[in-house]
């Protein structure tokens, strides 16, 4: 009878909580406070479920030890406060990717939260088109200044699309990783034809706006979704075709190529996507200290003198204007950034752990066939992919809504890998 009872409040507490998870999806790329209402909601209900297990899942034993040699870090953190307060941005998302994957256990539970993902990005498409188009500019308000919506006129930079995050490569960052479950579901629309248009609809605008950002690692992205979710069964047809329309661009930009048949490519591929692609949009105006290059060159440097628990968070931040005397935030790689914080141990387990999920996901998919039965599983393994791309040359992370969504497809991810009862 104890043990009914029990079942029973399980049962009751992860219905529950699957309902505030999704509340807290659809509302995460809107307002990082409230949506952070109802996921830590959904996570006490689910701690109720999981606390006795966190030790029999040795997916948890690599952030519990990254957490261990982060705190020690901070004890002789060279930015003081900064070190305690950078914690904030990895050890709570520990415990959410072990608190949430009751949520996310099934194929079914991982194509609803799929779709509450799409549904919440609705106002980060509106308002970002209507800052490009209409002019709108914030900050727009509610609950006396509780939520508030920063929009600045024309984008941020200026002409670049960014709707409700603060930089138009953040929004890159979260259509990119929303654009593979747009393409999911409307390739089973088209199968199963329902929902035909809403998804055309849908996908036409995250397009859109993800074309908007301006952002190489958000084309990419775009680009990168198209043959991971349609699936390898298509690879014959569909890359020799994606190549084709690529040739043009790849014309236009690649060094090397000769002069006429570069200038003949550069007359058919849009101005402004070749010179972006190409850099030269900012060749004019941009110093050797801003790229990317010599950002991660100083961040080498830091990391080979401080190389076991780093410098502390937000050392980057600090110590590349006194170097260059340029404003940069962080490395532009996460790896980099990862040791130069923290060192290179913490840099390496993160890294790993991260690549072994994909690997393991991947091969229990095939072993399985699990997407065969989820074609929205085949796109949450994509937008995991496409997020590690990304990390590669930025860190959108370190906005709280990219970073929760992050861990919640990395705790989906871990899911995969349950038992083939669990497939649907």
């Amino acid at each position: 009878m104890r043990k009914l009872k029990i079942n029973l409040i399980s049962l009751f507490n992860k219905e529950k909580g699957f309902f505030f998870f999704q509340i807290g999806l659809f509302l995460l790329p809107s307002s990082a406070f409230l949506s952070g209402l109802f996921l830590t909601t959904a996570l006490i209900f689910s701690l109720y479920i999981t606390r006795k297990n966190f030790f029999l899942d040795y997916w948890n034993y690599p952030l519990l030890i990254t957490s261990l040699i982060m705190f020690s870090g901070c004890l002789i953190s060279k930015t003081g406060w900064l070190g305690w307060i950078g914690l904030a941005n990895w050890i709570p998302f520990f415990l959410c990717f072990w608190s949430f994957q009751p949520y996310l256990l099934t194929a079914k539970a991982r194509k609803i939260s799929s779709l509450s993902l799409i549904a919440g990005t609705f106002p980060v498409v509106v308002t970002g088109l209507g800052q490009l188009w209409l002019g709108w500019e914030g900050p727009w308000q509610i609950f006396d200044g509780l939520i508030i919506w920063f929009l600045s006129p024309g984008g941020n930079p200026l002409g670049r699309f960014s709707g409700l995050f603060d930089y138009a490569n953040i929004a890159g960052a979260w259509l990119a990783l929303v654009w593979p479950f747009c393409l999911a579901g409307l390739i089973e629309s088209f199968l199963n034809k329902r929902y035909r248009v809403l998804f055309l609809i849908i996908s036409f605008f995250i397009v859109l706006s993800l074309i908007l950002t301006d952002s190489r690692n958000a084309w990419g992205g775009l680009v990168l979704a198209i043959p991971l979710v349609v699936g390898v069964s298509s690879w014959l047809w569909l890359l020799p075709l994606m190549f084709v329309f690529a040739l043009p661009i790849l014309l236009a930009v690649l060094p090397g190529i000769e002069f006429s048949i570069q200038s003949f490519a550069r007359n058919i591929v849009p101005d402004a996507l070749w010179m972006r692609l190409n850099d030269m949009k900012f060749a004019d105006s941009r110093s050797l200290d801003s790229t990317r290059l010599n950002q991660w060159k100083i961040a080498t440097q830091l990391i080979t003198q401080r190389p076991y628990l780093g410098w502390g968070a937000a050392a980057f931040s600090v110590v590349y204007p006194l170097r260059t005397g340029f404003s940069i935030g962080h490395a532009h790689n996460l790896p980099l950034e990862l040791a130069v914080s923290h060192g290179i141990f913490v840099s390496l387990i993160i890294n790993i752990f991260v690549l072994a999920l994909l690997i393991c996901a991947l091969r229990q998919a095939i072993n399985l066939n699990l997407f065969h039965y989820s074609l929205f599983d085949r796109a949450w393994w994509t937008a995991v992919f496409i997020l590690v791309c990304f990390y590669a040359t930025d860190i959108p992370l370190f906005d709280s809504r990219v970073n929760m969504a992050g861990w919640i497809l990395l705790s989906g991810l871990r899911c995969m890998l349950f038992s083939v009862k669990n497939i649907k």
